[in-house]
């Protein structure tokens, strides 16, 4: 395998785990950052995750591989642009160089670049990957490892370009499969984005009580830390991804409310074998994740 120039767009959680990644798998001989943060930029340099920052021009001119790894809506301002830029240094020795973006949504920012020239340099990723923190300081090394990556609609993208980028994610540890960006982003509604919405909601209905019962909270433990611990995620992060996959999530948020309600009417007739059951069916999830 030979060693890329990697520009990293976004030097936050991901972008910097991505970094630390490809460069201890040797993937990258050398990364390039590029944050409109210009803290960012100083973090990262000086936790070594990049060799240097550079703008945007710089970085698609001096790389082979373009990483976009900002916010959703970012991303798709930013695509069409990289588009423009790559395919101008198309006559390169290296040609176009190859782009993928790490959003996790894909519908619109596949629709942002439908029809451009040079659509196949670019690959559409969802590392399925994260966690609440963000930031430069937030970069783990091991966030890869043995997670799924979705590529989608990628008979859109060049093959070469394609390979690459499985090269690049398994480099990481990372197990990769195919999907169309709907159904990709009909299911990701579903299994991040609805439980991200609900660490959110159970938050909010906590702090309000608090501001009554103040001491509520010295009653937490490991199961309420679990299941909030995703509303310390950042609103730019996620109020651009809940808004671009809007459709979805409102089907995914109007599913688990009829799920609420089948709970809030049983307890309200005290009906202990209908909760029962209801949590039966639930257990079946364990088919599911000890798979």
């Amino acid at each position: 395998m030979q060693s890329k120039v990697v520009c990293i767009v976004g030097l936050g959680l991901i972008g910097g785990s991505m970094a630390i990644a490809l460069k201890k798998s040797g993937f990258a001989s050398k990364i390039l950052g590029v944050d409109s943060s210009g803290p960012n930029c100083i973090k990262a340099m000086g936790l070594e995750l990049v060799d240097d920052t550079c703008t945007l021009e710089q970085g698609v001119a001096a790389s082979d591989v373009v990483l976009l790894c900002t916010p959703v809506d970012s991303i798709c301002k930013l695509l069409p642009m990289v588009l423009d830029l790559a395919g101008s240094m198309a006559s390169r020795p290296n040609g176009c160089p190859v782009i993928a973006d790490m959003g996790s949504t894909k519908s619109r920012i596949v629709e942002s670049v439908e029809g451009h020239p040079h659509r196949s340099c670019f690959v559409a990723v969802h590392p399925i990957a994260g966690t609440e923190h963000s930031g430069p300081e937030a970069a783990l090394p091991h966030l890869f490892d043995g997670k799924n990556a979705i590529l989608c609609n990628i008979t859109q993208s060049d093959p070469d370009a394609v390979a690459t980028v499985e090269q690049m994610l398994a480099t990481m540890g990372m197990k990769v499969s195919h999907m169309d960006a709907q159904s990709h982003d009909l299911h990701v509604a579903y299994v991040s984005h609805l439980s991200h919405l609900t660490s959110f909601s159970l938050a909010l209905s906590v702090l309000d009580k608090e501001k009554m019962e103040g001491n509520i909270l010295t009653l937490a433990a490991g199961g309420f830390d679990s299941t909030v611990r995703l509303a310390k995620s950042r609103g730019e992060t996620w109020a651009p991804i809940f808004l671009q996959n809007r459709e979805f999530v409102l089907e995914a948020i109007d599913s688990y409310i009829k799920s609420m309600m089948l709970f809030r009417d049983a307890l309200d007739i005290r009906d202990i074998d209908r909760l029962h059951n209801l949590m039966g069916s639930a257990n079946d999830i364990k088919r599911v994740l000890d798979r």
